[in-house]
């Protein structure tokens, strides 16, 4: 049961600590397989580690918190080489793609040298929910503001592009990335930016924003444009998602 219309869900959140599993899946990972729209079975996630190598105790920390959620949890690993024969066929099969946060740049290279920025596209198309965090948010858009180069912020503007905007995640937490995404937006390296704080995601129908929500109650999302030689920045209030009780 695919999306009835290509959907994104871009987040600078979805997992929390938990008490007896390192991770959990929060309300932000549960709202994007509502908006899959599966039901009666379990959901079908599939998640891409790319962005921190494939590294195997983040990927079992992944499993475990798709297990607590109920979930079927299939990895898509490319290192050392894809772990599927049909990459394509493999996303297909899924109702939601969640990919992990760490170096947008390197998902970025690794993805379009086995073609994955083509399936995904397709995928989309097709009705797979496409979600993530961080790195696995500024992908689906034009670019943002990284720290993939080292700790000092850059921007990369090469991103997939299915979403005509910048992006700018973790705005609340991580006291460079507002300024940056001013500057981009204000000298042309980025379009309008659409912006997360901690906890925040946005929903896209095609390339359309329809909602901001978030799984933690008093933060917000913005959208940055030109405006002159600077910006304006506006803030709009999250719906806040049920909480999520294991």
């Amino acid at each position: 049961m695919p999306a009835s219309q290509p959907t994104v869900l871009a987040t600078s959140g979805g997992h929390r600590a938990g008490a007896r599993a390192r991770v959990l899946f929060d309300s932000l990972v549960h709202h994007a397989v509502d908006l899959s729209g599966v039901h009666g079975r379990r959901p079908r996630i599939l998640y891409l580690g790319t962005a921190v190598g494939d590294a195997e105790h983040v990927t079992a920390r992944m499993h475990e918190a798709a297990r607590v959620a109920g979930f079927d949890l299939t990895p898509l690993h490319l290192f050392p080489m894809p772990n599927v024969d049909d990459v394509e066929g493999t996303l297909l099969d899924h109702d939601v793609v969640w990919v992990m946060g760490g170096s947008v740049a390197n998902l970025l290279a690794v993805w379009r040298v086995h073609g994955l920025d083509r399936a995904l596209r397709r995928a989309w198309r097709a009705g797979v929910v496409l979600s993530g965090v961080s790195a696995g948010s500024i992908c689906w858009f034009e670019g943002g503001a990284t720290d993939s180069y080292g700790p000092e912020l850059r921007p990369v503007a090469d991103a997939l592009g299915f979403l005509p905007y910048g992006n700018g995640v973790h705005y609340d937490s991580d006291p460079g990335r507002r300024p940056l995404i001013h500057r981009l937006v204000a000298d042309g390296t980025l379009p309008t930016a659409h912006c997360t704080d901690d906890g925040v995601g946005l929903v896209y129908h095609g390339t359309r924003l329809v909602e901001a929500v978030t799984e933690s109650a008093g933060k917000g999302a913005y959208v940055v444009t030109c405006e002159g030689d600077g910006v304006r920045e506006e803030r709009l209030e999250p719906r806040l998602l049920p909480p999520v009780r294991y």
